[in-house]
């Protein structure tokens, strides 16, 4: 009798210690998902910034010509646009257009035209 008491209690013991692991599991799982749903989250957040800006940007040369109030918007927006994470294609005539003053430069223009009609059509 001493022996099935024994027993029991150790079966009970080793039934604690398997609940315990399987509620650690359960906890490690439980942070693992709720990190990867936070990481999805900055992901997400991060992608609408970056289109809001490519927007933005690309805006004032749906036309295909800029003005010079246009080149003073876009101005505002190369060191935005690098933050954001748009693409170097949209970033590198963004800047030279930036760059020139009050007239832009035609193949900017025209490079940023192109590179906005790409990011857009994604």
């Amino acid at each position: 009798m001493r022996c099935a008491r024994v027993l029991s209690l150790s079966l009970s013991a080793l039934a604690v210690a398997a609940l315990s692991v399987g509620c650690a599991e359960v906890a490690d799982s439980a942070r693992q998902a709720a990190g990867d749903a936070a990481s999805q989250v900055a992901s997400d957040v991060a992608q609408t910034a970056r289109m809001e800006a490519v927007k933005a940007i690309c805006a004032p040369v749906k036309d295909g010509t800029v003005s010079a109030a246009d080149v003073q918007a876009l101005s505002g927006w190369v060191l935005a646009a690098g933050e954001n994470g748009v693409p170097a294609e949209i970033t590198a005539p963004l800047r030279e257009i930036a760059e020139a003053g009050d007239k832009a430069p035609a193949g900017a223009v025209t490079a940023l035209g192109n590179a906005c009609d790409s990011a857009l059509a994604q």
